[in-house]
């Protein structure tokens, strides 16, 4: 896997998944093994442009679920070719949509994968339907857990607030859960 700067990599065609995926939950998993099956299936690279840290960490100062450091080996061991890290900060955020699509066609993904509410660009102005306009972009809808809620990093966070440990757990996946555990500023202290 190789990683890259914003405005670095340049391909003759990829698939591309856009997200902050923090937490790297069930439904980025899905989201994300989606995309990659594809890429597989059309013989090109499987790209993933995340930022660091994720915009709810920057705007609203939300807990961090994952380093970025294992949010790449994450995405190392579902198979990304290329890993896009962006700088979520002041300047990213005043990034104008024709520019971010100008960086995305330097790519020439021949599929986009997304959730269904993705938005990028200054005030958030860049909307699927925009994408749609430059490329072929492909909508996975949002798992839900057991009791039908979707399942969301921001409800993660709440669920470890709140001390519920074993549903974060389910909506995270095992082997994420314990070593989350380990380093987590969420103790199992009272």
């Amino acid at each position: 896997m190789e990683i890259h700067t914003p405005g670095t990599l340049k391909l003759s065609a990829s698939v591309l998944t856009i997200g902050a995926l923090d937490g790297i939950h069930r439904g980025h998993q899905a989201l994300l093994l989606k995309a990659k099956e594809r890429a597989e299936q059309l013989g090109v690279p499987f790209v993933v442009y995340t930022f660091d840290p994720p915009p709810k960490v920057f705007l609203r100062n939300s807990r961090q679920l994952m380093s970025l450091e294992e949010k790449l080996h994450r995405l190392m061991a579902i198979g990304a070719d290329h890993v896009i890290v962006g700088s979520f900060n002041e300047a990213f955020m005043k990034q104008e949509v024709p520019d971010f699509i100008a960086e995305l066609q330097k790519m020439n993904p021949v599929e986009i994968w997304e959730g269904p509410n993705f938005l990028f660009g200054k005030n958030r102005k860049g909307t699927i339907e925009v994408l749609r306009r430059f490329f072929k972009v492909e909508i996975l809808q949002p798992l839900t857990c057991e009791q039908g809620e979707m399942i969301s990093s921001t409800r993660i966070r709440k669920l470890l607030q709140e001390g519920n440990y074993s549903q974060a757990h389910k909506l995270l996946g095992e082997d994420y859960f314990t070593s989350f555990l380990a380093a987590s500023p969420y103790s199992l202290q009272a």
